[in-house]
């Protein structure tokens, strides 16, 4: 029995999508819109150049993942600020020339260059309403509102250049708010639900929310001109696409950048599109990106369409390959350890303490945690860290199963001759099996959920339209990834029960149903 599991697991393992090849340029980003779209660009601009296979890992999180990714070698390439990489990732007080820059980033393999010339610093913004009847138009000001709500972003108020360096250069008492995601913290400004937010000087929503942007007053934020930051031997592996990616210096002001993101977020026009269009208008063109007026909104797909799209095959084979693959794996550890919890007592607290803390850390915490350690972002360590949650139904139930068991029947097969190895396959196992199944379907039916994070260390599966939906604020968007996931879920389970009737008869069966 344990020997078809391994091979099942190694099976899915192996079909599973890699996240890096040494033969592939491959470009991340940031989840938020601007940070998609430049991903794109470069990686149509790296395509296009020929003779290099280029993939884009979209939306792999914030600063310390997409770091931890291009470190190991999971990523080559990803837009940045050069103040996020001298407050952030250098921690420096200030942010030096590039070329000092650089000298930094030598020491961990790294490099940035071709400035894409436009500033996208942070800024706090309230409504314009509030701001003339309150008379806040500074930063400053804000201390003499205590009453105002700030909704801020998690990596805002994470960062050292973000909200603890904030409050200390104005003086700031209060205490630091919830954290919101940074796609949604226009509309919950928008609805009253909070009154001041942090923003990017190029969002395209501050006219449409009529927003006003606070001035920085004591100068805090520093400037946050766009750049690459890649591996230092990037352009030595790929020259041609290096080349390409070079050309691409000065040729988006901020203006530009606005523009682009409005017509991502306001349009409803896909990444992928306005990149192409974008290169498209500047291809052969050596002189400013020209700017074209705001497209007409083009026609929103149903949330049907949006489902049911080209990619939803390859959706549902990442999700579903990346569940049982785990799946296999915790019932291989799993089953084992609830068979030493029952068989050794004094083990019991031991490995439900293991496992019971493990199910505690925070899923983005774990993820996070596991890509130094596995060098790679995608499916690998997204694997193992849905092969860790599923353990503790396993582990509980096989424990339960194992200790339910009458010991007369132990003592009878005892008697009869038959030896421990035979007493737990012809005796205690089957006795155990209907338990034992109500806990791998309750870890099935989690999985399929808790894979939805794969999609932020680019593991894909329908994870990926959930952080794409949130990114850009999109309902639409969000459902076609959530809708999925939820019938999914429903399905395993109904796989599941068609299966615990098959092999476990039906009286065993009621028996184990009344004792739960």
């Amino acid at each position: 029995m344990q020997a078809h599991f391994v091979r099942a697991c190694f099976a899915l393992l192996a079909a599973l999508p890699v996240a890096a090849s040494a033969a592939t340029l491959q470009v991340g980003s940031k989840r938020f819109t601007e940070s998609y779209i430049l991903g794109e660009i470069l990686a149509q601009t790296a395509r296009g150049a020929g003779a290099t296979e280029t993939a884009h890992q979209r939306g792999l999180g914030n600063t310390a993942i997409l770091l931890n990714a291009l470190e190991t070698g999971s990523i080559d390439i990803y837009p940045e600020y050069t103040g996020t990489i001298a407050r952030e990732i250098l921690k420096l007080d200030s942010v030096p020339p590039l070329a000092e820059l650089n000298a930094q980033l030598a020491k961990h393999g790294l490099a940035l260059a071709v400035p894409l010339g436009f500033n996208n610093s942070y800024a706090l913004a309230l409504r314009t309403a509030d701001a003339r009847a309150k008379s806040i138009a500074r930063i400053s000001d804000l201390k003499q509102h205590p009453e105002l709500r700030l909704g801020l972003s998690q990596e805002f108020l994470g960062r050292a250049d973000g909200w603890p360096g904030l409050a200390r250069a104005y003086g700031f008492t209060i205490a630091p708010p919830k954290g919101i995601d940074h796609g949604l913290a226009y509309e919950a400004i928008a609805n009253g639900q909070v009154d001041v937010i942090d923003i990017y000087s190029t969002d395209a929503n501050l006219d449409k929310y009529q927003l006003t942007v606070l001035a920085d007053d004591a100068g805090f934020f520093p400037r946050y001109d766009a750049v690459l930051l890649y591996r230092a031997d990037l352009p030595a592996r790929f020259p041609q696409a290096w080349a390409a990616l070079t050309r691409l210096e000065k040729r988006i002001d901020d203006a530009t950048m606005r523009h682009l993101n409005a017509r991502a977020e306001l349009d409803g026009i896909d990444f992928a599109q306005v990149a192409a269009d974008w290169l498209a208008q500047v291809s052969g063109s050596a002189t400013q990106a020209p700017r074209t007026q705001t497209s007409e909104r083009t026609q929103a797909p149903s949330l049907w369409a949006r489902i049911f799209a080209p990619d939803f095959g390859r959706l549902a084979l990442e999700h579903l390959l990346l569940v049982f693959a785990a799946l296999a794996a915790s019932c291989l550890i799993g089953i084992p350890l609830g068979l030493l919890a029952a068989r050794r007592r004094p083990a019991a607290p031991v490995v439900f303490g293991i496992v019971g803390t493990i199910q505690t850390i925070p899923a983005l915490a774990l993820l996070a945690f596991l890509i130094p350690i596995t060098g790679r972002i995608g499916p690998v360590p997204a694997f193992i860290a849905l092969t860790l949650y599923a353990l503790l139904p396993i582990v509980r139930n096989t424990q339960a199963a194992m200790t339910q068991i009458p010991r007369e029947m132990i003592e009878a097969a005892e008697a009869l001759g038959l030896r421990p190895g035979a007493i737990l396959r012809k005796i205690e196992l089957p006795l155990a099996t209907p338990t034992v199944l109500a806990g791998i379907k309750t870890s099935a039916v989690v999985n399929v959920g808790t894979a939805t994070i794969a999609a932020f260390i680019g593991a894909g599966g329908f994870g990926e339209l959930i952080v794409t939906g949130l990114a850009v604020n999109d309902r639409t968007t969000l459902l076609a990834g959530a809708i999925p996931v939820a019938v999914l879920a429903l399905l395993v389970q109904g796989a599941f029960e068609l299966i615990e009737r098959r092999i476990v008869p039906e009286g065993l069966r009621l028996k184990t149903l009344k004792r739960n």
